[in-house]
């Protein structure tokens, strides 16, 4: 059973209005730790698209907005994204939603619960560790400021590049899958439910889609955004393992770099894994990115 919410404080769930107020807390948030934030309210409402609102999420008001958490279903796995305003800090709302989002996940017969932190935030990993989470894993926000052109992508002999068409869109998941398999806690989304929420989003731009080929076939694609966190955003990049080794991760990454300096982004980010097995994160150092910052994943089991 969890814990009674301080004294002080009321809770309700989240609703689409209370986006401008979330977002600015989640600023604060990240402001206080490490002093910037690439958090905006679209890439917040998006979020909210994989959300079930009315009853998987928090929000803690006080004479001002204190805290937020939701609860998203990644396979058998309770995601619990939580922020506490610095303003509120050492109040017990950080534990109090996270013992919110374990009963939940429980309620919705989840085996195992999961949350994060920035790296330098050694408070908030410790309560982690007081309720019982470990550390499982490491996560780089990855980043180029353009400050001209890019170099041109060298694509080998033989392949072609193009853009996303609709009748690409079963075969970009099925190698976009195909290329992940091997990611630690990769779950793979039904095609009906990546395609509602990817190609019917409200943002879809197929132009920043992009899918290489080695004559009918398929060898990797990239998927684009180009505005999010704040960034040009590289939402995927996956080459198919037979494919590997050839030089078309770079040349992905520099056609998509070439292509949001043109529309006049002046960074481009994307999150990796750490510990990626296929070397993605050597990939975009030598591409030129850089690590702007570090997330640590927490997780525990649920009885």
């Amino acid at each position: 059973m969890s814990s009674s919410l301080p004294e002080g404080f009321r809770v309700k769930h989240v609703a689409p209005e209370d986006v401008s107020a979330i977002n600015a807390l989640i600023v604060a948030a990240d402001e206080a730790v490490m002093g910037w934030s690439d958090s905006t309210e679209p890439d917040l409402v998006d979020w909210w698209r994989l959300v079930d609102l009315e009853h998987d999420s928090w929000f803690v008001e006080s004479d001002s907005p204190a805290a937020y958490g939701v609860l998203y279903r990644h396979g058998d796995i309770a995601e619990l994204d939580c922020y506490v305003h610095p303003s509120y800090k050492g109040r017990g709302l950080g534990r109090w939603l996270l013992e919110q989002g374990q009963e939940r996940g429980g309620e919705r017969g989840l085996e195992t619960a999961q949350t994060w932190c920035l790296a330098q935030d050694e408070a908030a990993g410790a309560l982690f560790e007081i309720l019982g989470f470990s550390e499982v894993r490491r996560y780089y926000r990855m980043l180029i400021e353009l400050d001209g052109p890019p170099p041109q992508p060298q694509w080998p002999d033989g392949f072609h590049v193009a853009t996303f068409e609709p009748d690409d869109a079963r075969d970009f998941h099925a190698a976009l899958n195909e290329a992940f398999q091997e990611e630690w806690n990769w779950v793979p989304k039904p095609y009906d439910a990546w395609y509602e929420h990817r190609v019917e989003s409200p943002d879809f731009d197929p132009t920043v889609w992009w899918i290489v080929r080695d004559g009918d076939e398929i060898a990797g694609v990239l998927r684009g955004e180009p505005q999010r966190f704040d960034a040009g955003w590289v939402g995927a990049l996956g080459v198919r393992k037979k494919w590997r080794k050839r030089g078309l991760g770079l040349a992905l990454l520099h056609h998509a770099f070439g292509e949001f300096h043109r529309r006049g982004e002046t960074k481009v980010a994307l999150g990796v894994d750490a510990q990626n097995p296929t070397g993605a994160t050597r990939l975009y150092e030598r591409a030129g990115m850089h690590v702007a910052y570090e997330a640590v994943a927490y997780q525990k089991e649920l009885a």
